[in-house]
């Protein structure tokens, strides 16, 4: 496996999986970013490389390109490597980190003989701290050549690579978002309930995040369907009414978002879902 990586889109995902690999012995190369300034700080974080703000024939130095922009400027930046020219490419692999997209985003440069793929690690990057990869999947998907260099860098990063379809990308990441990525939003709207009805912005933190932390562990030791807890577990609708009820006084999406994992629990997780619906639906005030 070719040990030298350029790094195009620096941000929080490229400047991690760089720093990681450089720490495993990979040599890094041009590192760009739109400015000088961020792509020396991207360096400097990573503790090696070249910083660059534009795209030029020294990425394609590297034997693996790393191209870790966010999604909508991807294709603009695959249009600029794809410039550099025929000869650059034959024999590079190209790998971007999206997680909505499959590999046809780099087809400019499988044309001109690089193998293609793309390596999304399933976990958050805030930018403020380091992440853990140990354990974590990184989907992986490609040309033969390609998918075997990203399950190789997985793997070396001690996560577990699982090779998936590109048709079922956009699937894939949207499990992200459910999971994690909407968790952002429900800790956000139930401390500002709690801020509404006395709680300090601290205290209603540290209301919700122990709950939060114990219902992951509990899930983690029994599953979803055992761990499962609350009113609507139990079968208490006149409980769930009551919910409603108070909701009102929140803007809308409140109670939007309260009605629509009511009626997604009740679907995945209720022994006896389209009963549980039919109740579920006339606690909160729904038309069937």
């Amino acid at each position: 496996m070719p040990r030298t990586i350029s790094i195009v889109g620096a941000g929080r995902v490229g400047t991690t999986l760089g720093k990681r690999l450089r720490q495993l012995g990979w040599r890094v190369g041009a590192v760009v970013t739109r400015s000088g300034h961020t792509a020396r700080a991207a360096v400097r974080s990573i503790g090696g490389g070249r910083a660059q703000s534009s795209i030029t024939a020294a990425i394609a130095q590297a034997g693996v390109v790393l191209l870790t922009t966010p999604d909508d400027a991807v294709p603009d930046a695959v249009d600029a490597l794809a410039r550099i020219g025929r000869s650059a490419w034959r024999g590079k692999v190209v790998l971007h980190t999206s997680g909505a997209l499959d590999r046809s985003v780099l087809d400019p440069l499988a044309r001109l003989g690089a193998s293609t793929g793309s390596l999304h690690p399933m976990q958050t990057f805030s930018g403020r701290n380091v992440p853990k990869l140990e354990g974590v999947t990184f989907a992986v998907e490609g040309d033969a050549k390609a998918l075997r260099v990203a399950g190789q860098i997985a793997r070396s990063l001690d996560g577990v690579p699982v090779a998936i379809s590109g048709a079922d990308k956009a699937a894939y990441h949207a499990t992200a978002v459910l999971a994690a990525g909407s968790g952002f939003a429900l800790i956000e709207a139930a401390a500002r309930m709690l801020e509404k009805i006395g709680f300090t912005r601290r205290r209603a933190l540290e209301t919700l995040l122990p709950l939060a932390r114990q219902m992951l562990d509990n899930v983690e030791r029994l599953g979803p369907r055992a761990a499962w807890t609350g009113p609507l577990s139990r079968g208490d609708f006149a409980v769930i009414a009551k919910h409603e009820k108070a909701l009102r006084r929140f803007p809308r999406e409140f109670q939007q978002s309260y009605a629509a994992l009511a009626l997604l629990a009740a679907r995945v997780l209720a022994k006896n879902p389209e009963a549980t619906l039919r109740r579920l639906r006339r606690a909160l005030n729904l038309r069937a």
